[in-house]
């Protein structure tokens, strides 16, 4: 997991071979169609497109971040971000640690997005793994993540609006649905939370870290050992307990963490702190309240300034997500149909896309 600092995240925008740092007043470039210093041993060009991503040479890298003495943005225990310029836009550079361990997680998410595309999960841009430590540029999201939004201490932290909640999770869930029902081979996030889900310029969600990811088989049923507290798929507060229990990890894996994501929204409430899950929390009180009291579940720093009937229909919804029994769960299509047939008041306030899809 990263620690983004600075409101700046993993990613990046532009989409030129030609790169550009500053750092302490010295400029780095690479061309990708001149510099020799991207040329391999034999002279010719290491630096390739593989689908829409560019592949770099390490070269490349180095100059990008200045030798990698540029502005670290973001730090946690597998990787270090780095602030860069590409093609004359904001970039960062994501550098996976140096262990066969890590480099495995590296490849996952290096090929877990090679694959996909949706405007709701972020993009690479350019990758290199030329080496043990994995590199992967992404579009840049200046918003920082959802996490940060809803609990981080820095300014207007908590005071996202009612409306953007709920586009968030709808894009969220359409982002989880097209991995699961139009990805070929399909695809399980395996670490969706509110620090996975990044902030665009207009606010709006790109899922990201894919890391944990499984494809194929994997991402309807993947029997595995019985996991350790050193092997767990997912971050505590959104694991699916029957995983803990039975080492399976199937796609209503990912549905148990959207239900939690779901009622860190509504609540503002963590998912997981001081030793509390949320859903310990608050599982009790949906069970409890009717639909005329679920303004006691709803954030409490929103006031009224929340659509009543949009707030039973997201608690009944996460209610279902996180039930025990995964098969009683709904799937990401059920979820996404829900959200776009009763958030209208929200979804309207966000516009329509050109192709008469309702757009959050």
């Amino acid at each position: 997991m990263l620690l983004h600092r600075h409101g700046l995240l993993c990613c990046v925008c532009g989409g030129s071979a030609t790169a550009t740092v500053t750092t302490g007043g010295r400029g780095a470039s690479v061309d990708a169609a001149d510099q020799s210093s991207a040329k391999n041993p034999t002279g010719k060009m290491a630096a390739t497109a593989i689908g829409t991503a560019r592949q770099l040479t390490w070269a490349q890298v180095e100059a990008m971040t200045g030798g990698f003495t540029s502005a670290v943005v973001g730090e946690g225990g597998f990787s270090t971000v780095y602030l860069a310029r590409l093609a004359g836009s904001l970039a960062a550079v994501k550098v996976h640690r140096s262990s066969e361990r890590l480099h495995r997680a590296f490849r996952q998410e290096l090929e877990a997005l090679l694959r996909v595309r949706h405007p709701h999960i972020v993009r690479l841009l350019a990758f290199c793994d030329q080496r043990d430590e994995g590199v992967l540029v992404l579009e840049f999201a200046p918003n920082g993540n959802l996490h940060d939004q809803l609990h981080g201490g820095g300014k207007g932290a908590g005071s996202m609006p009612w409306v953007r909640r709920v586009s968030v999770a709808l894009q969220v869930a359409r982002a989880l649905e097209y991995l699961h029902e139009r990805c070929e081979p399909q695809v399980v996030h395996g670490d969706v939370k509110a620090s996975n889900v990044l902030l665009d310029a207009a606010m709006g969600a790109r899922l990201c870290d894919f890391g944990s990811a499984r494809a194929g088989f994997s991402a309807a049923v993947h029997p595995r050992p019985r996991p350790s507290a050193l092997s767990v798929l997912g971050t505590p507060g959104y694991v699916d307990p029957h995983y803990l229990r039975s080492g399976v990890v199937t796609k209503k894996s990912d549905v148990y963490s959207f239900g939690v994501l779901l009622l860190e929204l509504l609540t503002g409430v963590q998912a997981f702190c001081d030793g509390r899950l949320l859903t310990a929390a608050v599982t009790p009180k949906i069970n409890a309240v009717g639909s005329c009291d679920v303004g006691k579940l709803v954030d409490q720093r929103l006031g009224c300034k929340y659509d009543a009937g949009e707030a039973a229909v997201l608690v009944a919804l996460a209610a279902a997500c996180v039930r025990e029994n995964p098969s009683l769960r709904p799937s990401m299509a059920d979820v996404v149909r829900t959200l776009e047939q009763n958030g209208q008041a929200s979804i309207s306030s966000v516009g329509r896309r050109s192709d008469g899809v309702r757009k959050l």
